[in-house]
């Protein structure tokens, strides 16, 4: 009964202490702007090369899209197949302790 619901504490400590370093961070730290690491490795890679970031062509070329709703639109796709994924996972887990057929 002890470690019944460790892995759920656990999870929760590690979630609330990362949120917890994210906000004390970008609280403490002045004039500092969030940048993917996308951004972060072109520059540095321009920066080592002494080549500019707009003669780096990808590997892959990327799509752009037309708008902005499009985006949005695909966003919102996205998060909810995840949902239904993450859902069917906690549900094959619910069915698998407590015995009963998933459905």
């Amino acid at each position: 009964m002890a470690y019944m619901y460790m892995l759920e504490l656990l999870s929760g400590i590690v979630s609330v202490a990362f949120c917890a370093m994210f906000l004390y961070t970008g609280a403490t730290i002045r004039g500092a702007e969030f940048a993917v690491s996308d951004t972060i490795g072109s520059e540095l890679i321009a920066k080592i090369s002494g080549t500019p970031v707009e003669n780096f062509q990808p590997l892959i070329p990327q799509w752009v899209l037309q708008s902005g709703d499009i985006e949005a639109c695909l966003f919102a796709l996205h998060a909810a197949v995840g949902g239904i994924l993450v859902g069917d996972v906690f549900e094959y887990w619910f069915c698998q302790t407590h015995g009963k057929a998933a459905g």
